[in-house]
């Protein structure tokens, strides 16, 4: 829902901030459908595995999981974007041109890791609160920051390439293969290292107390 609410703004308009806050529209549908995307499983699910009370098996399991479940259901809603409104298809060309070009340099790896921190600062700022007025308002700060801001996310880019890709665009599922481990490295890097391992640190007393917990148990 939010691809399909960023390419209708953006063909409209040929402007990427107006079509990024259009896709904060699918962060809000991710939040209250409880449904969550692979890079937001960086901060909760991580501490669950240090403060030993779930396993680095289950931790792999479930991002593996919710990353090829992201995928295949990106992939098929994107396919029905554009069959049902094919005049978004040059717009999906476009966008989906421009992330299976950034290649794998110094700058598309910035831009992952920017995503991943960003996203997990989001799910950090949502568990801060149990308003779930308030929650919304990352989901909107976030997803415009995330799509308006060009940055490279391996679920939100991987949608816009599968759009293009259904267009007719130019490159192909090579393309997108590369561009994924890429930014999911890059997201990974961003997630884990400038968000949740700079939290861990700063309360290693809660982790103690967690694992003291456990052991109780």
């Amino acid at each position: 829902m939010g691809v399909l609410a960023y390419l209708l703004v953006y063909t409209q308009t040929q402007d990427e901030l107006l079509a990024g806050l259009a896709f904060s529209i699918g962060f809000v549908a991710l939040l209250l459908a409880r449904s969550e995307l692979f890079t937001e499983n960086f901060l909760v699910p991580v501490i669950t595995v240090v403060s030993g009370r779930s396993g680095l098996v289950a931790l792999a399991r479930l991002w593996l999981l919710t990353l090829v479940m992201n995928l295949a259901g990106g992939w098929i809603m994107t396919g029905l974007i554009m069959t049902g409104l094919p005049t978004l298809k040059p717009a999906a060309r476009t966008l989906g041109a421009h992330y299976a070009h950034l290649g794998q340099d110094v700058r598309s790896l910035s831009l992952a890791i920017l995503a991943g921190a960003a996203i997990t600062l989001m799910t950090r700022m949502q568990h801060a609160t149990d308003h779930l007025a308030v929650q919304i308002v990352p989901s909107i700060l976030f997803g415009f920051l995330l799509a308006g801001g060009g940055l490279f996310h391996s679920v939100l880019d991987s949608l816009m390439m599968f759009a293009g890709l259904w267009s007719g665009a130019a490159y192909g599922y090579v393309d997108w293969l590369a561009g994924l481990g890429w930014a999911v490295l890059g997201n990974l890097i961003g997630g884990l290292v400038l968000v949740t391992a700079l939290r861990l640190l700063r309360v290693p007393h809660r982790v103690a107390g967690e694992r003291r917990k456990e052991d109780e148990r």
